[in-house]
């Protein structure tokens, strides 16, 4: 059984949710049983953006990772090839 990954954007609006209820931040932090530091974590790098723009956020990264994965392979590929070049056997 593996550990149980939490969505920050879940746990962002269960958490304001919560303190709209008037339950206490701390609290309602503790009740989405995630660390305080996690949840401001969460809240800086992803708080003003809705759910479509978090969507498109992380499909941005996913495809600069596969570019950047691309672009290391490619520049292998041309170290590789210039090393041949030269008859360096």
């Amino acid at each position: 059984m593996g550990i149980k990954r939490h969505k920050p954007e879940e746990m962002l609006r269960q958490v304001e949710v919560l303190v709209g209820q008037g339950v206490a931040r701390i609290d309602a932090i503790r009740q989405v049983c995630i660390v305080a530091q996690t949840y401001y974590r969460w809240r800086k790098q992803y708080g003003g953006m809705g759910t479509a723009q978090l969507k498109e956020l992380k499909r941005l990264q996913k495809e600069n990772e596969r570019l950047r994965r691309a672009v290391s392979d490619l520049t292998l590929d041309k170290l590789i090839l210039s090393e041949a070049s030269r008859g360096n056997f």
